[in-house]
């Protein structure tokens, strides 16, 4: 059982009339029930008005996988919960940044750039899956449309991605790196640019193939509990004869 933790700010929902009619439950609402249809993954959600937002030690110890939206709260982000949240990425636990989680504190700290971009509202956005042959990418189609969409374009600014599986182009013309795959410590990382909040996005098939297939790609492998640290290693007995 994949145990995947939906980390969502819930403002706009909660202030913006237009928003909360998309998403009454909120993003995060929406994300868990189709991830929640599946068997291997359990949900659970966590919003910025809880106590240490959602994501306690106990929260994270126990969470796979974290998915991330925000957008006009970042900074309202605890700095003490993002460096929890670092560590554990970088201990095992797989990430999953969405839309414009891009300029949260928790994607800055971790992939230690901007993450600037060129943006404009509304455009139409097709995504081109440009390796198909990763697992992020498994049962999608050469390319899928999303006929509302806030255009995000190149020159974005983050570290050379492990693998650019989606690539997008929108109807002015602009480009983005749409979908990219990340490695910080032993952690798995994607980010996924579809997402934004005045559009019914994450109710689309393509884009809920996405973002399942890219759960059960970013579960941990190999994490551990233990303090990052340099490990003192001790003389092999041959170093020592030589040394003679």
């Amino acid at each position: 059982m994949i145990r995947v933790t939906i980390w969502n700010e819930y403002v706009h929902e909660r202030n913006e009339e237009k928003i909360s009619k998309v998403y009454p439950n909120g993003i995060h609402g929406c994300i868990a029930e189709f991830l929640g249809k599946n068997d291997d993954i359990e949900v659970k959600v966590a919003t910025l008005d809880m106590p240490e937002h959602g994501l306690s030690d106990e929260v994270l110890d126990h969470t796979d996988v974290l998915i991330w939206w925000g957008h006009m709260a970042h900074h309202m982000v605890e700095d003490a919960v993002v460096e929890k949240v670092k560590t554990r990425v970088l201990q095992g636990m797989g990430f999953i940044g969405l839309h414009s989680a891009h300029h949260s504190k928790i994607m800055r700290a971790l992939l230690g750039t901007t993450l600037n971009l060129r943006w404009r509202d509304g455009d139409r956005e097709r995504v081109w899956c440009i390796n198909p042959a990763h697992p992020i990418a498994e049962g999608l189609p050469d390319y899928f449309e999303i006929e509302q969409e806030e255009m995000y374009g190149e020159q974005f600014d983050i570290p050379t991605p492990d693998d650019v599986i989606f690539l997008g182009w929108f109807a002015g013309g602009e480009v983005m790196r749409s979908g990219c795959t990340f490695t910080r410590g032993r952690g798995k990382m994607f980010y996924f640019q579809p997402g934004h909040e005045e559009f019914p996005i994450y109710y689309q098939a393509e884009v809920q193939k996405v973002i399942t297939n890219a759960v059960r790609w970013a579960k941990p492998v190999n994490r551990t509990n233990e303090p990052l640290r340099c490990v003192d290693v001790p003389p092999r007995p041959e170093q020592l004869r030589l040394d003679k």
